[in-house]
């Protein structure tokens, strides 16, 4: 079955190259040149997955990340832009990206990136309506990819759902490294491996209410998510 790419682009030839590569490759795509015009269309086109740009015409690329992950917070979203700085990583993981491709950019790695985002949303839909486990003083909820802390809500991106069910499930025990970006990424590169240290910030942050819950950092190794 097609799946439906939303992707929102305002260069006019690289966006009729994309969308054409892609529609030859079995997806239904639905370009939109203007961050403005984004969220009118996103419940009737009902995407599978987004590809956007950063700088984008009245609306900028970071902004509609957040605007599109308050409507489908599980909907897996590719920033597809030449905006690669380490702050930029920062910035675009905060918002709620789930992967970056550099620009200039082969069609042949954004596919692949686009099914690997796919294949993990759907290995992550849950099996378990509504299900509740308790992580210190936090309540992480499955279903509706919410981790909630003493004094607040936190909508969850799919990397975070994933990182995230690795760390609970292994609790107190050591996590490799190079296996958690195999199990999350699919690689290892260096590449994958900065945007893991990014959701590690991120991931210690949320838990910063709890001064129990540690993510310890094993050098050379990975990490123990301690938890008492």
């Amino acid at each position: 079955m097609s799946k439906n790419v939303l992707y929102i682009e305002d260069e006019p030839f690289l966006g009729k190259i994309v969308k054409e590569t892609l529609e030859k490759n079995d997806f239904r795509v639905l370009h939109i040149p203007d961050g403005a015009k984004v969220m009118q269309s996103f419940e009737i086109f009902e995407p599978d997955i987004c590809v956007l740009d950063i700088m984008l015409p009245n609306v900028d690329g970071y902004d509609l990340c957040k605007q599109i992950k308050v409507k489908k917070a599980e909907l897996p979203i590719i920033f597809l832009t030449a905006k690669v700085e380490t702050e930029d990583l920062i910035k675009g993981f905060d918002c709620g990206a789930d992967d970056y491709v550099r620009k200039p950019f082969s069609m042949e790695e954004l596919i692949v990136r686009i099914n690997n985002q796919l294949k993990t949303a759907e290995k992550s839909k849950p099996l378990i309506k509504d299900e509740i486990i308790k992580v210190g003083k936090y309540k992480f909820i499955n279903d509706r990819y919410e981790l909630h802390s003493p004094t607040r809500v936190i909508k969850l991106s799919q990397r975070d759902m994933e990182i995230l069910r690795i760390f609970i499930a292994s609790q107190n025990h050591s996590i490799d490294r190079k296996e958690l970006l195999m199990s999350v990424w699919g690689d290892d590169s260096f590449f994958n491996s900065r945007n893991l240290d990014v959701y590690i910030r991120k991931i210690r942050e949320y838990f910063a209410e709890d001064q129990s819950i540690e993510i310890v950092t094993l050098k050379g190794k990975g990490y123990l998510f301690l938890v008492p």
